[in-house]
């Protein structure tokens, strides 16, 4: 299991990169401030897990507020057979200060 900086991924953003990014917070945390992400609340993961099946195989950016729920979503999802899911490291905290 890999992670990203928040530097990586704003370049990629910069670069116009199409990314797939989830965001695993709750609802509310969401509505107060997000990135462009598919929300996805970590408690809900294991019963909407369809509605990411298309990204087992692609490369999948996970975050939340600091880092900790998008660590155990991140290893859920390779449990699940993803392939390629990122933690980004600090959430979006770290995104907001970077």
């Amino acid at each position: 299991m890999e992670d990203i900086t928040v530097g990586e991924l704003k370049q990629r953003q910069a670069s116009n990169e199409s990314l797939n990014i989830l965001d695993v917070r709750e609802k509310w945390e969401y509505e107060e401030d997000n990135i462009g992400a598919q929300l996805l609340p970590l408690g809900e993961i294991h019963v909407r897990i369809s509605e990411i099946e298309q990204f087992k195989n692609e490369e999948l950016i996970v975050h939340c507020r600091t880092g900790g729920r998008s660590g155990r979503a991140q290893k859920y999802l390779v449990s699940q057979g993803f392939t390629k899911v990122r933690n980004l490291l600090g959430g979006i905290e770290a995104y907001r200060e970077g």
